[in-house]
């Protein structure tokens, strides 16, 4: 049998750096939705571990043991697979992609082996399977079940959130930012949580609720990548943007609209100005549905 699988991007809403451990990862408190497009993991039995890459963002991307999709399926302990991985995000871009990408290979090796799994403060339990998803990488637990939560701690404490559709369009400049750049360079690691997260009555109301909020990476990531300042002011020029900010550690930015069809056409907008640049837009929310393992 062999299965594909979504691992769709990750948008940080809101990012909230609050302090830091003894061991050095930082603690956060971030809003994060998911889009409906992002890369595809295709996966079947096999007698040992490989890995292809292709897709329009594949170069520079390991196919062996470095690579997070390998690394997550090993963890398993599963058993051997095929996999192939058709890169549509860029790499390195504050978007998840590569943490998507390695819990697609989980949920893949979980259906073939007709599991599923719970979730609880970072660790994956499946039948035997105990594994601390935290440990592989912060943005894993997020990832695997990809709907609109609360992230806590390093990113292991989720709360499930109740948010409208959020029409996006995401852009990213083809820079890559190293996040222990951004992170080292942070001049306040004690900032305060993100608010409390109201009930919204529609998609205008939470856009104006997110607008009080930050991503306390924003500044030092442009300071590394001054790009990143264009890109936001790219995109709140665009007709119909209600925000604009950063996601992650950058490079990639997001601006946020009332309707589908204004994302759209900021898309073709601002691919028209600015053709070298990757862009994307669809309706931020629960992709759950979307990335469970289909039959190929």
């Amino acid at each position: 049998m062999s299965l594909a699988v979504l691992a769709p991007a990750k948008v940080n809403l809101a990012l909230h750096v609050t302090g830091q451990r003894a061991d050095g990862y930082h603690l956060l408190d971030s809003l994060v939705s998911f889009a409906p497009f992002g890369d595809r993991l295709e996966i079947a039995p096999a007698e040992e571990i490989s890995l292809t890459v292709a897709g329009p963002e594949a170069a520079g991307v390991p196919a062996d043991a470095r690579n997070l999709v390998w690394k997550a399926l090993a963890a398993t302990g599963l058993g051997a697979a095929r996999m192939r991985l058709v890169k549509h995000l860029p790499a390195a871009s504050g978007i998840g992609g590569g943490s998507s990408d390695a819990t697609a290979a989980i949920r893949g090796a979980l259906a073939l082996a007709g599991l599923s799994g719970q979730l609880a403060a970072g660790r994956l339990r499946a039948g035997a399977l105990d594994l601390d998803l935290a440990a592989l990488g912060a943005d894993l637990p997020m990832c695997f079940a990809p709907h609109p939560a609360r992230a806590t701690g390093i990113g292991e404490h989720l709360a499930p959130v109740t948010l409208p559709p959020l029409p996006a369009l995401l852009v990213n400049p083809r820079v890559e930012v190293p996040t222990p750049t951004v992170f080292k360079a942070l001049t306040r690691k004690d900032n305060p949580p993100i608010d409390p997260i109201p009930a919204f009555a529609d998609t205008r109301a939470c856009i104006a609720w997110l607008a009080t909020q930050r991503n306390d990476l924003e500044p030092p990531a442009i300071a590394a990548a001054p790009v990143i300042a264009d890109v936001l002011a790219a995109l709140e020029a665009l007709p119909g943007a209600r925000l604009a900010r950063m996601s992650g550690s950058g490079a990639t930015c997001f601006a946020l609209f009332e309707t589908l069809a204004e994302a759209k056409a900021a898309e073709a907008r601002l691919a028209a100005a600015h053709p070298a640049w990757w862009s994307a837009s669809g309706t931020l929310g629960n992709q759950e549905e979307a990335a469970r393992p289909q039959p190929l």
